[in-house]
């Protein structure tokens, strides 16, 4: 991986509690790669993204993006999270606002654009999206679908280098899934560096580069998705997947 971009995680560990939830991760995802996580609810997935965006401080190891180790002491944190983009299967859009100050607020506060450009832009992205018609409206008037769209624009505003996806699916209704996770193949064509929480075998399959199943806060397997799809090694993850299969969910 060059130093100038992607994602380097080192023994990372998190306990809430007594509770061990990252016992020692180990991941790089270098630029441009799109990584997939799968496994179990609680296996670690959410927390581990949370941490790689500095909502949850770690408690052992160290994470590295776009060359800067971002867990060292006096990093400042919100200048860090500009560059990366985070969305959660929560819309977590700001009812009051109109689409358009949803999308632009992170622009003008955190990189202090002007309200004309954090707009222009805003506009641009809206549209690449299929949400030109939407830009005036309130996110209760929004389809699940639409208010997710909108939330990955919202992230995308920042101009950030990584994304990370946590179950971005999981709240929106069986036909919306497919408009959501399209926009994401555009992003994963466009070149942006992605790590995906997601129960979406099918998506997982169609879009990582790789795929790593986390089983008690560990990464126990890792490898392309044809082989963690069609020949997984570990048991856990051969029981997991037969899980899913099973559930018709794959």
């Amino acid at each position: 991986m060059s130093a100038q971009g992607g994602l380097v995680v080192e023994g990372l560990h998190k306990s809430f509690g007594r509770s061990d939830v990252l016992r020692g991760i180990d991941l790089s995802v270098a630029e441009h790669e799109v990584v997939c996580l799968i496994g179990a609810s609680g296996s670690g997935k959410s927390t581990l993204l949370r941490c790689v965006n500095l909502l949850e401080p770690i408690d052992a190891g160290r994470i590295v993006v776009n060359g800067e180790e971002i867990t060292a002491p006096g990093v400042d944190v919100n200048r860090v999270r500009r560059g990366i983009g985070i969305v959660f299967q929560a819309f977590n859009l700001f009812p009051h606002m109109s689409v358009l100050d949803n999308v632009t607020l992170g622009p003008r506060r955190a990189l202090g654009l002007p309200r004309a450009e954090a707009e222009a832009e805003a506009r641009d992205l809206l549209t690449r999206f299929g949400l030109a018609e939407k830009v005036d409206d309130y996110p209760d008037r929004l389809s699940g679908g639409q208010q997710q769209r909108v939330a990955i624009v919202r992230a995308l505003a920042t101009r950030p280098r990584l994304m990370l996806l946590d179950e971005i699916t999981s709240a929106l209704d069986p036909e919306l899934v497919a408009e959501v996770l399209e926009v994401v193949r555009g992003l994963a064509r466009e070149g942006m560096t992605m790590v995906i929480a997601t129960h979406e075998m099918g998506f997982a399959r169609d879009i990582a580069n790789r795929v790593c199943f986390l089983d008690g806060g560990v990464i126990l397997e890792q490898g392309p998705p044809e082989q963690i799809f069609t020949a997984p090694r570990e048991d856990r993850t051969q029981q997991f997947l037969a899980r899913i299969i099973a559930a018709g969910r794959m």
